[in-house]
C-alpha cells in the first residue's frame, strides 16, 4: 500500500481554527449551525467543544460561498442548499477552481511585467 502524502492527517478542527479558514467570526459559524439544519459538528466534553470535521468544512464552504461570496441572504442559501444540493456542489467548485486559476494568471502577469 503505498503512503498517500495529499491525505490530511488531522482529524478534527477547532471552531477558532475553522472560522480563521473562512476568514469568520466564531459566533457566525455557531449561528449557521442554528440556520443549517445538516450543520452538525461533533461537540466533547461536558463543555460542548465543537470538533469539525472534512465533511463540516466542506458544508461550510458551500455555505460561505452562497452568503459571503455570491451575497444570497440566509433562508435563501438554505432553500437553495436544501433543493439544488448537487447544483450548488458543482458551482463552488467550478468556482474555486476559476479563483485558483485567477490568482495563477496574476502572478504570471506579475512576473511577465518584472521582465519588462
Amino acid at each position: 500500500m503505498a503512503l498517500n502524502l495529499n491525505k490530511n492527517l488531522k482529524l478534527y478542527y477547532s471552531i477558532k481554527e475553522v472560522a480563521e479558514m473562512f476568514e469568520l467570526n466564531e459566533s457566525t459559524l455557531r449561528y449557521w449551525e442554528q440556520e443549517f439544519p445538516f450543520l452538525k459538528p461533533k461537540t466533547s466534553g461536558s463543555a460542548k467543544i465543537r470538533q469539525y470535521q472534512e465533511k463540516d468544512i466542506e458544508q461550510i464552504r458551500l455555505i460561505h460561498n452562497l452568503v459571503k461570496v455570491r451575497g444570497f441572504k440566509i433562508a435563501a442559501a438554505r432553500t437553495i442548499l436544501t433543493k439544488n444540493r448537487k447544483g450548488v456542489d458543482t458551482n463552488a467548485e467550478v468556482l474555486e477552481r476559476l479563483m485558483n486559476i485567477r490568482t495563477e494568471l496574476q502572478a504570471l502577469k506579475k512576473q511577465l511585467d518584472y521582465m519588462q
